[in-house]
């Protein structure tokens, strides 16, 4: 435990000059299935935590107020290759406007069993990605051949990289991640690498209850380092209801918003989550919030 917490200790300042370049509310959401339904989105060293198959698909809808208001859709999947070895692919789509970004990772995470008595486990992840971002012409207003938008579209795609690791037990979780580590390595500081998140870490409590109406509750603490803004810190919980049958979660943000959910499980194979994340307080009275749905199947458990 002192090893891994030296570890932690070590990410966290990244966490906390991720405040360079002022102070905007801006910030990054991130899609509401990272917090508890798949944790695999913000740290790779989370896929494969359970056996078998896990797959998931989400779509989110920014401000739909807005004509062409982001849209974001991403498909998951991660498999517990051995007991030690877990796989994963995400494939993520955001659109706004006339940008579009697309990006591909695939994902190998070791479980290194500590206690195997206690279920203690020390996992490490890592997740090499393929970025591409084009502007699409169909979507402009104004010339549609101006040469500014063939040579943004002529650009290379780049390679990104993302590190997580995690300790776990029974029931509790602690977390850190580093992802984009090129971009931050690189010191790619420009206008399009900023509202990304430069480092992510988090911790869990899991408690069981004896009561037939509440199964479970977990609160749950992280704080995001964003590029060019204040660090985020995010605090909530998740309650599991009726056995395990339906589940609700809220998470209270540092940008002055607030997202909340509830979900269905299925026969222990399905489970469908929709969520509403209310906008930050600097444009709140702007624009509206964000509604998203996330579906986990999870198979050969």
């Amino acid at each position: 435990m002192k090893r891994i917490f030296t570890l932690l200790t070590i990410l966290l300042p990244v966490l906390a000059e991720a405040q360079h370049f002022g102070n905007s509310s801006a910030q990054q959401d991130p899609m509401p299935a990272v917090y508890f339904q798949n944790q695999f989105l913000a740290n790779p060293a989370m896929a494969g935590l359970d056996s078998g198959l896990n797959i998931n698909v989400g779509y989110r809808k920014q401000w739909t107020d807005v004509p062409d208001g982001p849209v974001t859709t991403l498909f998951t999947g991660d498999y517990r290759v051995n007991p030690r070895m877990s796989a994963g692919l995400t494939v993520y789509s955001d659109r706004a406007g006339v940008l579009n970004h697309t990006r591909v990772g695939a994902t190998y995470a070791y479980h290194l069993p500590l206690n195997e008595e206690k279920n203690e486990y020390l996992h490490l992840g890592l997740t090499l990605g393929l970025d591409n971002k084009r502007i699409q012409r169909n979507k402009i207003i104004g010339d549609q051949d101006d040469p500014s938008v063939d040579a943004y579209n002529r650009r290379d795609n780049y390679f990104e990289t993302d590190f997580g690791m995690a300790y776990t037990n029974k029931q509790l979780t602690i977390q850190a991640a580093l992802p984009n580590l090129a971009s931050t390595f690189q010191n790619k500081q420009g206008v399009e690498s900023r509202n990304t998140t430069m480092a992510y870490a988090a911790v869990s409590y899991k408690f069981g209850t004896h009561s037939e109406q509440v199964t479970s509750w977990e609160p749950k603490v992280a704080i995001r380092g964003v590029r060019g803004y204040k660090s985020i810190v995010d605090i909530g919980a998740n309650v599991s209801l009726a056995r395990n049958f339906a589940n609700v979660f809220a998470m209270y943000h540092t940008s002055n918003s607030v997202t909340a959910g509830i979900g269905f499980h299925f026969k222990n194979t399905v489970e469908v989550q929709m969520s509403y994340t209310s906008q930050t307080a600097g444009v709140k009275t702007n624009v509206d919030g964000n509604f998203g749905v996330n579906v986990s199947i999870r198979l050969f458990k």
